[in-house]
């Protein structure tokens, strides 16, 4: 049941609070553009793409909501504004407001609909997105030299760096238990992240894609366990194994070689050196409205600590975003981990990274991806393995269907004979599996076709 209309706390503005001066009224020109419109509710704020358009006294926009914009008049008198937003029930919100300083702010009123009533008013604010016109000419590449780590994906965390789609960022990570490349304790452990960065330009309902271009080994040890995680075995198996206990396990990094070598093999593994693969174990972006801040060792919706293998130098991840800017956060270095994460820790170690991002508007979609060279991925993440692979298959599935034009049919068609799963994470909270498709068998991809004129 919808609650009886919305109560929204007042959210004040910093520079009135100071008490400075409001500019002149703005003339009615001036509010054309992008909005970041922002509603506190139960003391959380929700934040919106807003386009306004003025011509003369009328006002007319959209508002990104539900996965689509939702379109709006209104109009415009002086520094005084108003304009309603229709709901999906038969409800309307009433906006009314005033320009000062470049900002808007008000009162709504929401109405009709099946809610009980008229709500009481209520306040919101707007602030200009960052226009265009301050994008660099050309991508720039920023070296950021991280001072603290974070242990919770959160929203109220400032962003260390402001960057755009297109910039390179090369950077560092400490390691799961917060050492970094020097051997040094700078944290508490848990997955201390590195940012978060804000993407200008990124907006609840817009994809962040984010593409790792190189990841390297800056020390020379990793730590794992020798143990399973319970999840992996069976009841018999883990009653004969007493001698599980979590032991640290040191490895050695030989960057030059490529190879991990057991710092004190036993007798049986004296010989084992495998390849490292570094990969990040955590990428992930704020919740949004009504999410509370989430624990680095978490995934979700947001990404966060997926664990999977593939997350390496050359894959793109694409994460929905649910705050203004996305606000990315990295960490939680591998040397190499195996499917699943078995032993609770992979071969954890501090990594340089090198990332871009890019911002894909207004294209929704449930759950995390990843690409690279070879393969589209959708990755499920739950609380069971059956409802992972549900989830992991769906979104596959829907990403043919939205990109590529298949229907139904076709997707099941094509993936019933080309899917392949790999169960990325065993180890937390959640579960995941990943759902892939080799490139080689993908259909030409859908080209959005063109407005007929007049309609």
């Amino acid at each position: 049941m919808r609650s009886r209309g919305l109560s929204l706390a007042l959210a004040i503005w910093t520079a009135a609070a100071a008490g400075s001066a409001l500019q002149a009224p703005a003339p009615a020109s001036s509010v054309t553009g992008d909005w970041i419109l922002t509603l506190v509710v139960f003391g959380n704020e929700r934040s919106e793409r807003l386009s306004l358009k003025t011509e003369k006294a009328k006002l007319s926009g959209s508002v990104y909501r539900r996965g689509k914009p939702v379109p709006f008049t209104g109009k415009i008198d002086g520094d005084n504004v108003e304009f309603v937003i229709p709901g999906p029930d038969g409800s309307k919100q009433t906006y009314t407001g005033k320009i000062a300083g470049g900002t808007l702010s008000g009162k709504i009123v929401e109405t009709g609909g099946d809610q009980w009533g008229e709500s009481p008013p209520a306040d919101w604010r707007a602030q200009r997105a960052t226009p265009e016109s301050e994008r660099p000419a050309s991508p720039r590449t920023h070296d950021f030299e991280p001072v603290e780590f974070h242990r919770v994906f959160s929203a109220s965390i400032p962003p260390v760096l402001r960057i755009w789609p297109g910039d390179v960022v090369r950077t560092r990570t400490v390691d799961a238990a917060g050492v970094d490349e020097k051997g040094k304790t700078r944290v508490l452990g848990g997955n201390p992240q590195t940012g978060p960065f804000y993407v200008e330009g990124a907006m609840p309902g817009d994809v962040l894609a984010v593409k790792i271009l190189k990841l390297s080994l800056n020390r020379g040890t990793a730590i794992s366990d020798d143990s399973f995680v319970d999840r992996a075995l069976t009841t018999n198996y883990a009653s004969e194994h007493k001698d599980n206990n979590f032991n640290d396990v040191v490895w050695n990094l030989d960057a030059e070689k490529g190879t991990a070598t057991l710092a004190k093999p036993t007798p049986h593994l004296k010989g084992l050196a495998v390849p490292v693969k570094p990969m990040l174990g955590c990428v992930g972006v704020a919740p949004g409205f009504g999410g509370a801040a989430i624990r680095t060792g978490d995934s979700g919706r947001i990404g966060g600590n997926m664990d999977f293998a593939e997350i390496r130098e050359g894959a793109t991840i694409y994460l929905p975003v649910s705050q203004p800017g996305a606000l990315l956060y990295l960490g939680d270095g591998h040397a190499l981990q195996g499917d699943g994460e078995l032993n609770g820790n992979a071969l954890e170690t501090s990594l340089s990274v090198e990332f871009s991002v890019d911002v894909l508007r207004e294209k929704s979609q449930g759950g995390v991806r990843i690409e690279n060279d070879e393969y589209l991925m959708a990755m499920g993440l739950a609380g069971s393995l059956d409802q992972a692979f549900r989830d992991a298959t769906s979104g596959l599935a829907s990403w043919l269907e939205k990109d590529y034009g298949l229907t139904g049919p076709e997707a099941a068609i094509l993936l019933g004979a080309t899917i392949q799963y790999q169960i990325s994470e065993v180890a937390d909270r959640n579960v995941g599996i990943v759902a892939k498709i080799p490139k080689r068998f993908l259909p030409p991809k859908e080209t959005p076709k063109e407005p007929v004129k007049g309609k």
